[in-house]
């Protein structure tokens, strides 16, 4: 009895949508993000093998990218944006195992395997409208380097050395900017809207609005958080095999709540909850007399 008691208290109280009051955002400090990585750091240590679990499909696409980019060049920022799409939606098993940990419930590694089923309807909608990004991202990717490169296709020597050759700057330059662009915005819908849709099941639209919010309202500590996660990316694929995204990818999938919980404040979560849970109880008591 005490320990189901004791379970209820720590679940999220969740009011209505009538009762529920608007969020908040946050505004932080443009250190924030180095806190949020010691943080998922903690999960890590926490759930090893459940973190080593979803750092595998990280390291898949490290793979395929580092495949794309040297057979097919041309498709590498179209390949870039699909694993962008699907990083948020592999890690929600990494959220659902730092809410757990946060809320002091016990592990719970096949209910993370399907922790995204309660909330299909608005994973997919997020997920067609950074599909759609990804797809116009690709197409024009094609288009930049149709137009600007002024050398062959690099398809029987470095990349790199072709990319970066004098003749290539205006292309080098233009793919910069084209790129950037919708990296910044696919960072901006998606930098807090997966796990909020886990926390709170709000719909997607919602859900990306408030991650642009997050995003400008804080726009230091979302910069130094944008350039954290490229420079961990690029140091982990740099290592053998890109091995080093399997531990890279979960750091950032934990860290990634860390952020959401920080950045959007429930004022109604405020409250004790185990107050929520006796207040309840107690009303259903006085029914009962």
């Amino acid at each position: 009895m005490t320990n189901t008691l004791l379970e209820e208290s720590l679940q999220p109280c969740v009011p209505t949508t009538a009762e529920a009051e608007p969020k908040q955002i946050n505004l932080l400090p443009w250190s924030a993000p180095l806190g949020w990585l010691k943080l998922g750091w903690k999960d890590i240590a926490a759930h090893p093998l459940t973190s080593l679990f979803y750092g595998l499909p990280f390291w898949c696409m490290a793979v395929v990218l580092d495949a794309v980019f040297e057979f097919e060049p041309e498709y590498a920022m179209m390949a870039v944006s699909v694993c962008l799409l699907l990083g948020p939606f592999a890690a929600m098993g990494l959220y659902d195992a730092s809410r757990r940990r946060e809320q002091g419930l016990a592990s719970d590694f096949m209910g993370s395997l399907t922790c995204w089923k309660q909330h299909l309807r608005s994973m997919g909608m997020l997920a067609g409208v950074l599909l759609v990004l990804a797809l116009l991202w690709g197409r024009a990717s094609l288009v930049v380097t149709a137009l600007f490169f002024n050398t062959i296709m690099p398809s029987d020597f470095d990349v790199m050395e072709a990319a970066l050759s004098a003749d290539n700057w205006e292309f080098v330059i233009a793919y910069a900017v084209v790129g950037g662009a919708f990296a910044a915005l696919v960072f901006g819908l998606s930098v807090v809207s997966a796990p909020m849709i886990l926390d709170r099941d709000n719909d997607a639209i919602t859900a990306a609005i408030t991650s642009l919010e997050v995003v400008g309202k804080n726009g230091a500590a979302m910069l130094l958080w944008a350039a954290l996660i490229a420079l961990l990316v690029g140091i982990s694929v740099l290592l053998p095999m890109a091995v080093g995204l399997a531990m890279v990818g979960p750091l950032l999938g934990h860290a990634s709540w860390h952020a959401y919980r920080d950045s959007v404040r429930w004022p109604v979560n405020v409250k004790p909850l185990k107050k929520c849970v006796i207040s309840s109880n107690s009303n259903s008591n006085g029914r009962n007399l």
